[in-house]
């Protein structure tokens, strides 16, 4: 069976990069321009069946430090991209687009916090392209510190927790019912998990802003 490039490109993040280069990745993933290009569910969830090869390479601990870590490198992650929208803010929006930054992203983002407010930093977790600038938004909007901090925190935890805890434990229960390993389906799972946390908040985000600018103005009467 042929792999596609997203399983072969985690595959060797998992086999050759190890450790550091996925904790690199998910704190470059949730506060880094750059980090929009990564994908972190499916590494996430990668990580998770891989999670025990992990820990052993790693002074051999439990593998619940592996996840500790992880979520640690999210938080920190999310914190760099605050401070960052805090610095550069109104900067950001006349800058010109690049490789590495994509404006419509930002906007994105924006909407985004616009619509859901603070709790945006928590729910941005497990939406692609957005977890990445919601962060840079909120420092932006001088979103207040210790509200930032506890969406950060609870956002960060149950993302990692759910994704690799899910790819665990998935795993393990797919070897033993079925006798097959998640590993070799990695790609569609992860289509699978963007389509149904993405395409209902996007809708709601540019569908339903379109159709309420069609509207004819109310007439004053």
């Amino acid at each position: 069976m042929d792999k596609g490039f997203i399983q072969q490109f985690i595959e060797w993040i998992i086999h050759y990069g190890g450790l550091y280069v996925l904790l690199l990745i998910i704190f470059a993933e949730t506060g880094l321009f750059i980090g929009f290009l990564f994908p972190g569910d499916s590494l996430l969830f990668a990580a998770g069946i891989y999670v025990d090869d992990l820990a052993k390479e790693f002074f051999d601990v439990h593998w619940s430090i592996i996840m500790i870590m992880v979520m640690i490198a999210s938080i920190l992650g999310n914190m760099a991209g605050y401070w960052f929208g805090y610095k550069t803010g109104p900067l950001l929006y006349e800058r010109r687009d690049t490789w590495l930054f994509k404006r419509k992203h930002l906007v994105r983002a924006k909407k985004f916090y616009d619509k859901y407010g603070k709790p945006t930093i928590f729910f941005a977790k497990f939406l692609p392209f957005i977890r990445t600038f919601a962060p840079i938004v909120a420092g932006m909007v001088k979103m207040n510190k210790t509200f930032f901090s506890f969406y950060n925190i609870i956002g960060s935890v149950c993302w990692v927790a759910s994704m690799m805890l899910g790819g665990h434990f998935l795993n393990e229960w797919a070897k033993t019912k079925f006798g097959f390993e998640l590993k070799d389906h990695i790609e569609a799972i992860t289509i699978g998990i963007v389509l149904v946390t993405t395409l209902p908040v996007l809708y709601k985000i540019f569908f339903r802003r379109k159709e309420t600018e069609n509207e004819p103005p109310a007439s004053n009467v």
